[in-house]
Parts: C-alpha cells; sequence; structure tokens
C-alpha cells in the first residue's frame, strides 16, 4: 500500500505544480482535466496526512508506555485510530470508476406482466424521480410510451447533479448500480380473483458525457426520419410530423423521440440518448477486451439478470446480489433507495478490496 500510495501523492504534488503555470491554463480542456485529477486525489492525499499522524501518535506511545503509565492507558485507543486512518486510506485506494463524477440518463421498460408491467414500470419511475428529489438532483424525462391503464411501455429520463459534485459522487456513483431486471409480486389491478401475480420491469441506466467532443458523431454516421406523432397529446400532436428517430448506422442503435412539440427539441433528446447508449457500448466493448480486469460482479451484473424483487404483500424488497432485505417496500417505492444503494455500493468496495489482497 505505501508505494501505490506514494506514487499518488508525488502525482499531487506535480499535478499542483502544472496548475500553478499559467501556460497550462491557456488550454482550458487541459486545465480542466488536471483539475479534475487534482480533486480526486486531495482526499487521499489528506487520509494519508492523517494515517501518518495516527501512526507516528502509536508509535510514540508504545516507546513510552513502559516508562509512563499514562501512555499506556491511551495506547488502544490510538492504535484503534491508526487502524481507522488505515482503513479510510485503504478504500481511498480502490480503483475509481472513472464515470462516477457523470450524470446519467436512466431507461425504464416494461417486461414480461402485459400493463400490470407497464404500471410497475411506472412505479419504478416514480420511485427514482422521487429518489432523485431526495438527492438533490434534477430531472427531465426525455420520452415516454404510455400504456393503456397509465403506466409506461418505455421511459427515458436525463437525471443530473445540481453545480458540481465532489469528485467520485457523481449521479452515476449511485444509479449505476440499478440496471437489471426487476421483479415485482402483488395482486394486479386487472386480477379479479385477488391471486398474487409475478412480472417485470427492465432498467437500463447509462452515463451520459458531459461534452459532445468526448463522443464524436459524424453528419454521416447517423439518419434522421421525421414522423407524425402519435398517442395523446395537445395541440400539434398527431397534426405534424415533429417526431424523430435517429439511426446510427455503424452500430444500428435507433433511437425514437417524440414527447416534445418541437422537431428540434425532440431531435436534440434523441441525439442525447443516443450518444449515452453509444458510450455504455463503448464502455462495455473495452471491458470485455481487457476481460482481466472486469469490475466487481456488482457492478458488471448482466442486464439480463434479475437484480431485485419488490414483493408488495410482504412489504419486503430484497437484492439478490448483496443479500440485503427490508420490510418498507412502501418506503423504497417513495424514493428511499439509500439504504439498497449503499448495500451495492458496500458490496462493490469489499469484493475490489478483496481482490486488492490477493
Amino acid at each position: 500500500m505505501q508505494d501505490a500510495v506514494d506514487a499518488l501523492v508525488a502525482e499531487h504534488a506535480d499535478l499542483e505544480r502544472q496548475l500553478a503555470d499559467p501556460a497550462v491554463h491557456a488550454d482550458q480542456a487541459l486545465a480542466r482535466r488536471l483539475a479534475r485529477r487534482y480533486a480526486e486525489l486531495t482526499p487521499l492525499v489528506a487520509a494519508r496526512a492523517a494515517w501518518v499522524g495516527a501512526r507516528d501518535d502509536a508509535q510514540a506511545a508504545r516507546e513510552l508506555a513502559a516508562d509512563d503509565p499514562g501512555f499506556a492507558e491511551e495506547l488502544p485507543s490510538l492504535v484503534e485510530a491508526e487502524q481507522a486512518a488505515a482503513d479510510h486510506l485503504r478504500r481511498l485506494l480502490v480503483p475509481r470508476d472513472p464515470d462516477d463524477d457523470r450524470d446519467v440518463i436512466l431507461e425504464v421498460k416494461a417486461g414480461e406482466g402485459g400493463e400490470e408491467s407497464a404500471l410497475f414500470a411506472g412505479d419504478l419511475l416514480r420511485m427514482y424521480l422521487r429518489y432523485a428529489e431526495r438527492s438533490g438532483w434534477s430531472t427531465q424525462v426525455l420520452e415516454a410510451t404510455e400504456s393503456d391503464l397509465g403506466g409506461y411501455k418505455d421511459v427515458s429520463v436525463a437525471v443530473k447533479a445540481r453545480g458540481t459534485p465532489e469528485p467520485g459522487h457523481g449521479v452515476w456513483s449511485r444509479l449505476k448500480y440499478e440496471g437489471g431486471v426487476h421483479r415485482v409480486q402483488r395482486v394486479p389491478v386487472t386480477e379479479s380473483q385477488g391471486r398474487i401475480h409475478t412480472s417485470a420491469a427492465g432498467v437500463l441506466v447509462m452515463p451520459e458525457p458531459d461534452e459532445e467532443v468526448e463522443l464524436e458523431i459524424g453528419p454521416n454516421d447517423i439518419r434522421v426520419d421525421v414522423f407524425r406523432s402519435s398517442g395523446p397529446g395537445g395541440q400539434s400532436v398527431n397534426t405534424t410530423d415533429s417526431a424523430v428517430r435517429i439511426t446510427h448506422l455503424p452500430t444500428g442503435l435507433v433511437v425514437s423521440c417524440q414527447n416534445e412539440k418541437s422537431q428540434l427539441q425532440n431531435r436534440e433528446s434523441a441525439m442525447r440518448i443516443l450518444r449515452a447508449r453509444l458510450h455504455a457500448l463503448a464502455q462495455e466493448q473495452a471491458q470485455a477486451e481487457a476481460s482481466a480486469a472486469r469490475r466487481s460482479q456488482v457492478r458488471t451484473v448482466d442486464r439480463s439478470e434479475r437484480i431485485r424483487t419488490y414483493n408488495f404483500p410482504e412489504n419486503r424488497i430484497s437484492d439478490h446480489r448483496t443479500g440485503f432485505k427490508a420490510y418498507n417496500l412502501d418506503t423504497v417505492l417513495d424514493g428511499d433507495l439509500d439504504a439498497v444503494v449503499q448495500s451495492a455500493v458496500e458490496a462493490d468496495e469489499a469484493a475490489q478490496l478483496a481482490a486488492m489482497a490477493e
């Protein structure tokens, strides 16, 4: 651990020297990149200083304990403080997800279960919107296809942090664990016999590139089609060709948006979703090529894998990746997701610490 820490402290000092050079700030993109990395390393440098101080205090107490009973009494608490400082430093050494500072685009899609699945997709959407509100994030529904009973066949929403989050504490750092199949067990509103049904909805979470230059899409790489919006709506809906479908020719990805009355707004929303999907696709390909450095199981679960069950009769929520279980489903669906998400964060961290110790 010492060698790794020393190397990062040296990098932090070098970044500080570079950022003090006025010539560096002539290149704003470079300056932002260096400043972001400097901010990432600053907590680690502070943690190292705290660990060194706690270690020195404990060592001094050990040396003086034989002659002074007062130091002998303080030694256990000083050793405990040293261990706590070392554990904190060790956690900061866990390789950080480079996307943790990013905002996300979250998609919820109805799956097996027909109308009941679409209603559950609506419940999940409300859960995430309320969780975002509790977390101080802003949300924007980019595209939605409603079902006949008021649920959603599919819906895409952008979730953004307000202001600049602390390094490693962006929206992606929390919501990335939500991707997968969510299963619900309850009596559907369409069930006349009172029988419990099981259905599912899928959640896809993608980090959103924060600058267009990060992901260049050439005009010849896309085909843009416009068509008349369908579904309920007010003025201009169903009467003008405002809906937009964008096809990314190299990959075959297709994104359609028709929520807005303006063709330009629908095109902008579709491009945001397309960029996020292309970024996620690039990340998946990079991970596949570097299989020896795969992320932990929690962060790389296949999207087709069932990750969570929402059992309404028992008011129970169960996360199948981490073993988390609680009987407060009603409050979780009201946006109180912190404990569920934290169980995934801790499982991820534990897996990476175990890998570092091997």
